[in-house]
């Protein structure tokens, strides 16, 4: 503060103008205590002039006033300026202790000891995990070590809920589906060429090609190389599917490669052709579906004992193949089974195929297959045994004299005799061994239309069409007695003329009905409104014929 206060010049005014101590801000009583002390300073000036006037003496003057004067006048200056260092102290002290005053009000202290305090804890914290890391270096470089190197695999072992997406259906179209049909065919035909060309090489169509196709896979078997032979022809088959690919020609099939005519995309179609379309798509979905469900079915009636007697044999294998898989050397089992299988592909399905009959008897797979039930058969044989129970007396009386291979007689009481208004023979007035063919056991649902008819109720009849070795039997649901009128029966071979038929040229497609003409009737019958239309019409053009060509051949005069 001194020094400051020495690097101010006063520049102020005079002795008389400045303010006195007491006017000052904040004046202390010390401050007016030293002006009281300062006051009396000019009595003492004036006993020193004098003094100097007359050292020895009253009436002696030893020094010149003008000295006395200067003297003076310096005294009063150096006053002066300690007073202007006074006030600018004072002053200055005042706007200190105001801008002291102001900080205090400005800021908190307790919160700032609360900061204080807390980042206190915060260093004490840090400080205590510096000390753990210390001591921790090893671990946490080590599993920074495994984290860095294993965290991205880690993370793919993460549990999360599935999300169930629900793809959406495309609608219904026409071209959709014919597309979709071709392009399963399309997919499926390497698979069904495979298979067209093992079935000739095990029916030996191309003698040579199956000769020297036994010798090698003997000769494999014999070394036990089956299993090399068998990867090293997947990879010959895929270096072929790489050539092919890349634009080279290669075409080598056992079964000659038979050209199927492309069918060029139409693309304005009338309404009756979409129609159509989609009826012989649906057609050949239905079929194809249906393969598929008799295959699964029957897999499943082998496994949940439907068939005891089948499963039976299944479950006998298993349980030898076990055994022998335990004692037989790995080596020695895959010698004999590829020998057998061998000789099973090229020699004994050759030999059943050449002989049907010794098939139906000593081909145990192919007969264990053809026994299993499907589940539409195992429904008839549920209905079948129903109502053996409840028409006893008519089940005996209906029996033939000759049953068919591999039906049993249970069925055919249930199955071929019977009717929804009775016994067949009895509804028809037919002899007892006139039954429905396979085809037709539950009879096909229709509509008669005899033209030769004028009444509404006699015009249009409906019921159920039956076709049996001799007859063409038509049952009228109308018909409240076994032996009403409104029943048909037609002999096949009293039959002129057999096509199918349209009713309504509005409707688009090719029809579903079927037109027969007889000598009794001036116009053709026509059962309309059948659903399975074509698969009526081939089992009855096929009996038609059929009965045509036996009768011609016992009396060809007729």
């Amino acid at each position: 503060m001194l020094k400051r206060l020495d690097k101010i010049r006063f520049r102020g005014q005079r002795t008389d103008v400045f303010l006195d101590l007491g006017d000052s801000p904040n004046t202390s009583d010390t401050e007016c205590s030293e002006e009281i002390l300062m006051k009396p300073r000019p009595s003492l000036e004036m006993k020193d002039t004098e003094e100097l006037q007359d050292p020895a003496g009253p009436g002696t003057l030893t020094m010149p006033a003008a000295a006395i004067q200067d003297y003076q006048r310096a005294e009063t200056d150096r006053l002066n300026d300690l007073k202007g260092h006074l006030e600018i102290a004072l002053l200055e002290k005042h706007f200190l202790q105001e801008e002291l005053r102001k900080l205090r009000e400005e800021t908190n202290i307790d919160t700032l000891k609360q900061d204080l305090e807390k980042e206190r804890s915060k260093r004490l914290v840090l400080e205590q995990k510096l000390n753990l890391d210390q001591k921790e270096t090893m671990y946490s470089w080590l599993q920074a070590w495994l984290y860095n190197r294993f965290g991205a695999y880690i993370g793919d072992f993460r549990f999360q809920p599935e999300e169930n997406t629900v793809e959406p259906e495309e609608p219904l179209s026409a071209k959709r589906l014919t597309e979709n049909m071709r392009r399963l065919k399309r997919g499926a035909k390497p698979v069904i060429n495979f298979k067209r060309n093992l079935f000739a090489l095990s029916s030996w169509q191309s003698v040579y090609t199956s000769a020297f196709a036994f010798i090698i896979y003997m000769n494999a078997a014999w070394h036990g190389w089956a299993i090399p032979m068998f990867i090293f022809l997947a990879i010959l088959r895929l270096s072929l599917n790489y050539l092919i690919s890349r634009g080279w020609r290669i075409q080598w099939s056992i079964v000659p490669g038979v050209s199927e005519p492309v069918e060029a995309p139409k693309e304005d179609l009338t309404v009756s052709e979409k129609f159509q379309l989609v009826l012989d798509v649906a057609q050949k979905a239905q079929n194809l579906f249906g393969k598929m469900a008799d295959v699964l079915e029957k897999i499943k009636n082998l496994f949940m004992w439907v068939h005891p007697e089948i499963t039976r044999k299944l479950y006998v294998g298993l349980w030898v193949a076990l055994i022998c898989s335990c004692l037989i050397p790995y080596k020695l089992m895959g010698f004999m089974i590829g020998l057998y299988a061998g000789i099973k592909f090229f020699l004994i399905d050759f030999m059943f195929r050449s002989c049907p009959k010794l098939r139906d008897k000593y081909d145990t797979p192919h007969i264990i297959w053809t026994s299993l039930p499907t589940d539409p058969q195992l429904k008839e044989r549920g209905g079948a045994t129903l109502s053996r129970w409840i028409h006893p007396t008519v089940a005996h009386s209906s029996l033939g004299t000759a049953l068919p291979c591999g039906i049993s007689l249970e069925e055919q009481t249930g199955r071929a005799y019977n009717t929804k208004k009775g016994a067949f023979h009895e509804v028809f007035n037919l002899s007892g061994d006139e039954r429905p063919l396979a085809v037709c056991e539950n009879g096909w649902r229709c509509c008669l239309i005899n033209r030769d008819r004028k009444s509404p109720t006699d015009y249009i009849r409906n019921g159920v069409l039956f076709v049996t070795e001799n007859y063409l039997c038509f049952e009228s649901s109308s018909c409240r007695s076994n032996s009403s009128k409104k029943n048909k029966v037609i002999k096949l071979i009293d039959i002129t003329d057999i096509q199918k038929y349209k009713v309504l040229s509005v409707l688009p497609g090719s029809g579903m009905g079927i037109s027969i003409a007889t000598p009794s009737t001036q116009k053709p019958l026509v059962f309309g409104a059948m659903i399975h239309r074509d698969e009526a019409f081939e089992a009855i053009f096929t009996q038609y014929t059929k009965k045509v060509t036996m009768t011609t051949a016992t009396n060809p005069e007729t």
